[in-house]
């Protein structure tokens, strides 16, 4: 039976095998530029990630979108950076 990875720290396991395709859903103000710029924050952690495939969903009243990013997770560190960056973003409403 295969060990799940223990993080790097030893706090708890990851559930997650690296390297891996991982989603991230990210919401926010319908802004004109909001893909660009959140797709640059992804870019910016995970060097290959293809803007094209960005999935874009605008809400009913078309006042939000949501995106979502299917990145390269290579390390939970990786991953614990992107959503730091993505969370603390002022354009960013949630992050899943």
């Amino acid at each position: 039976m295969a060990q799940i990875p223990s993080s790097p720290d030893g706090d708890r396991p990851s559930l997650i095998e690296y390297p891996s395709d991982f989603p991230i859903k990210v919401m926010g103000a319908n802004h004109p530029q909001f893909v660009e710029i959140l797709t640059e924050v992804v870019q910016q952690h995970d060097p290959g990630f293809d803007g094209a495939t960005v999935e874009v969903r605008a809400s009913a009243g078309g006042n939000y979108l949501g995106l979502t990013f299917i990145v390269r997770a290579t390390s939970r560190e990786q991953l614990d950076a992107l959503y730091r960056a993505l969370t603390g973003h002022p354009m960013v409403k949630y992050v899943l």
